[in-house]
């Protein structure tokens, strides 16, 4: 039979067991809490230098920055591993630096295309091109921060004049392309994330004649998978936003002399719009009490890829 005093004791290992774990369910939920919000909006404030692209090249800067500092996608051994929303939107964040930096090493930095490559515009693509959800060997924060190594660099020399940047015309209608593109896929995601299994248009690359033929295809979001797809798209939408308010500033002259001002800052407008929280992201019918936050964002989304795409047509006239 048990004696009264070790009666004790169980009751407080037990005691003490139930303290620990609620201990570690509230520390769970702070990491979690603390990782779930979304980044400020950049303020470059003045710019340390009036070289044309210092707004473009420190708005990456800081945008890797926030990767390096705190990425989530690759998180194994941390109650972030329970995140979902977060990492999403860091991924279209990434995917949004990735198509800058790209640009930025193949056209903005040169000024032919058959010049030879920045090498710092060359090492933060290299950095960039890492497998996201790499956790060592390399991990993708290592090479995030090597990326944004040499982007420091590469502002650092367009200063002394050692690296370029050129605002033409041609250069901003490349990145805007790259931009649609990337713009009309997440847009197409959104549209179709109100049921599990839809069809969409698209165009089938094996015709006759070279000529592509349109084809229905399959685009299955499934019902657990809509919140991700969704901060994703937002993750883009924020990338974007940061993105063109450094354009405003080192295209000014070009946009400025295709009368294009305004329409940027309409896609300022529905790109900021784009940045809001809901609660919990419904998919509600049209009919239903509830919102359709997917459709809701696609609105503003798809306003903001229409733009663009005149803003394409506004710097390719004469």
């Amino acid at each position: 039979m048990e004696t009264i005093s070790e009666k004790k004791k169980g009751g407080k290992s037990k005691y003490l067991i139930l303290v620990i774990l609620l201990v570690l369910v509230l520390f769970v939920v702070a990491v979690m809490f603390i990782n779930s919000k979304k980044p400020d909006r950049i303020t470059l404030g003045k710019l340390d230098s009036p070289v044309k692209g210092t707004a473009f090249i420190k708005t990456n800067h800081i945008l890797i920055e926030q990767m390096y500092d705190n990425w989530l996608p690759n998180d194994l051994f941390w109650p972030t591993v329970l995140l979902d929303n977060m990492p999403n939107f860091q991924m279209g964040q990434l995917e949004v630096v990735r198509y800058n930096v790209r640009v930025l090493r193949d056209n903005l930095s040169r000024m032919r295309t058959t010049d030879k490559l920045d090498p710092s515009a060359e090492g933060a693509f290299t950095g960039l091109a890492n497998d996201p959800y790499k956790w060592w060997f390399p991990s993708a924060e290592n090479k995030w921060k090597m990326a944004h190594e040499n982007l420091e660099f590469f502002l650092r020399n367009l200063s002394d004049g050692k690296s370029h940047f050129y605002p033409r015309a041609d250069n901003l209608v490349e990145l805007l392309k790259q931009y649609a593109s990337l713009m009309g896929g997440v847009n197409t995601r959104l549209i179709n994330a109100p049921r599990d299994m839809d069809k969409v248009l698209t165009m089938d690359e094996g015709t006759k004649d070279n000529v592509k033929a349109p084809k229905m295809v399959d685009i299955d979001i499934p019902w657990y998978r809509i919140d991700d797809n969704f901060y994703y798209s937002q993750g883009v939408a924020y990338a974007l936003y940061e993105s063109f308010v450094a354009i405003r500033i080192d295209f000014i002259d070009v946009l400025t002399d295709k009368n294009s001002v305004k329409l940027i800052d309409k896609i300022l407008e529905n790109l900021r719009r784009c940045y809001f929280e809901p609660l919990i992201v419904f998919n509600g019918d049209p009919g239903s009490i509830f919102a359709n936050h997917s459709l809701n964002l696609s609105g503003m989304f798809n306003d903001a890829r229409q733009k663009v795409e005149s803003l394409i047509v506004a710097l390719m006239q004469g």
